[in-house]
């Protein structure tokens, strides 16, 4: 059993993080609740508080609903759906216009903060604990250090400056405060990550399985340098993890998103988001994915309800830059003539895809009846991001090539550790960047990275508007972002309950 599947029962912790907390409900202690007076004081105590940190990741302030966006905002996918104003706040992203009330940034910014006051008990409260194991205790300050900086990561790639949390606030004076500087943050992040690979773990078994390891954290801290521009360091971070963890990438790039192969320890997953189903329906706030049932197509006989929703179409031209060969297109794209479990074929036109295509990387099929429940993991961090990071990071030279062909080879369905004709090099690749950022594009495609890539990059604006002209092309309008949209707005709610946010330039 895996973590955030055995959290339907396990105590949620109760924040007062909202400017309309009053001084007399902060004075009550409720003798039938749990509070901090009678919480934290087993081990026990220390491992719930703990998973509840991870719970956000499964609810729409994460990876059911709010960071699909950050594909459907850039080139690789579409709003889709029934159309008008259906998925009106993915529509927005996809035009930019984003309003400061959009559902996306307000759940993503709500759900990051819980996620982040959470771990800041934890690591107030944890090292307190009398009598505990040395090894739990140490483990449980390393998970709330990796999720903590995995929140803050979020944050600040999607806001620019964010409000700065490290302790729980006692006040409302310290709930109320100003943003930070990015940099600032980023060293909370190394700091964090940095003693979390310290703190964690190589790897669990059991009921432990899908909880943060060191390598997890050391991946993340190696991701984390990259978006800095501190390419060197990624990369011996990356290669430290590539080493060292006893990772291997699958043969075949679909066993990465098979239900059957989650957190196995012997193969490429760093660190997974723990869905699992029969527990919810019709919500995206409990612990089963909602994937299945909005990417599927809007055909019948595909998942329980006879149909999809149709979001997260991808585009033309992504699918149109798909290399001959390239088996990582099957297992991400629905096309016009793929034939479904049930024998029903996709059609070359379909509500919200004009073109007949589909995101396919997340459909299971039926599941059961809760359809709004796939148990589905996502994977946040694979061994196949540390090549193209250690790829990215090296440059074009033999260590950097040999890096990023050993994912072109696996997507080509060839053994990654032998040398083929698709590998790159020198004489047929014009531009070694632009080679290792297209090879993110089509790895990760649809685990919700892209827009993150276009702004570290600085091609947000030139890559959109060539994929707006490609559109026009074909009869389809797409938005085309200026410098404001290198970061999101922050929400018209966080304005309202604190005075010293200001909004970020152009919202």
């Amino acid at each position: 059993m895996i973590i955030s599947k055995y959290t339907c029962g396990v105590f949620l912790l109760s924040l007062g993080l909202l400017g309309s907390c009053t001084s007399k409900f902060l004075e009550e202690s409720p003798s039938d609740q749990i509070t901090d007076a009678n919480f934290y004081k087993t081990q026990n105590d220390a491992i719930q508080a703990v998973t509840a940190c991870y719970s956000e990741l499964t609810k729409e302030g994460q990876y059911n609903a709010a960071l699909w966006g950050m594909d459907i905002g850039a080139d690789i996918s579409t709003t889709g759906g029934g159309g008008g104003s259906d998925g009106i706040e993915y529509t927005q992203l996809d035009d930019y216009n984003i309003p400061s009330n959009n559902f996306v940034i307000t759940r993503l910014w709500q759900g990051s903060y819980i996620s982040v006051q959470r771990c800041n008990i934890v690591l107030q409260k944890v090292p307190l604990i009398a009598g505990m194991d040395p090894a739990i205790q140490k483990r449980c300050l390393g998970e709330a250090q990796f999720i903590r900086a995995k929140m803050y990561f979020d944050l600040v790639r999607a806001y620019g400056d964010i409000p700065l949390y490290t302790t729980p606030p006692t006040g409302i004076d310290q709930v109320n405060i100003a943003r930070s500087p990015q940099a600032d943050v980023y060293k909370v992040i190394e700091s964090d990550l940095t003693a979390a690979i310290g703190n964690l773990p190589a790897s669990y078994s059991g009921a432990d399985l899908g909880r943060a390891t060191k390598w997890a954290a050391q991946g993340l801290l190696a991701k984390v340098l990259l978006t800095e521009g501190k390419k060197a360091e990624a990369a011996t971070q990356a290669q430290a993890v590539i080493d060292n963890s006893g990772k291997t990438m699958w043969a075949n790039y679909g066993d990465n998103f098979v239900v059957a192969n989650e957190n196995n320890n012997a193969k490429e997953s760093l660190f997974e988001v723990q869905f699992t189903n029969g527990r919810n329906q019709y919500d995206r706030n409990n612990v089963g994915s909602s994937m299945n049932q909005f990417f599927a197509p809007r055909r019948g006989g595909l998942v329980p309800a006879g149909d999809g929703y149709g979001f997260n179409v991808p585009e033309p031209d992504f699918v149109a830059g798909y290399e001959t060969g390239d088996t990582r297109k099957a297992v991400s794209v629905w096309v016009p003539g793929d034939v479904s479990p049930n024998g029903s074929i996709q059609p070359k036109s379909l509500p919200g895809s004009p073109f007949g295509f589909d995101c396919k990387k997340w459909f299971v099929g039926m599941v059961n009846t809760n359809i709004w429940d796939s148990p589905q993991n996502v994977p946040v961090l694979r061994l196949a991001e540390m090549y193209l990071i250690v790829a990215e990071g090296l440059g074009g030279t033999t260590a950097g090539y040999e890096a990023l062909n050993k994912v072109r080879r696996r997507a080509f369905g060839l053994d990654y550790t032998v040398a083929s004709s698709r590998d790159l090099n020198a004489g047929n690749t014009p531009n070694f960047q632009d080679a290792v950022i297209r090879e993110r594009k089509y790895e990760l495609a649809f685990e919700f990275d892209r827009w993150f890539d276009m702004k570290r990059t600085k091609t947000l604006i030139s890559g959109m508007t060539a994929q707006s002209a490609y559109l026009a092309t074909v009869g389809v309008r797409r938005g085309i972002p200026t410098d404001k949209n290198y970061v999101l707005p922050i929400p018209q709610t966080e304005l309202d309950a604190n005075p010293k946010l200001v909004q970020n330039p152009g919202y």
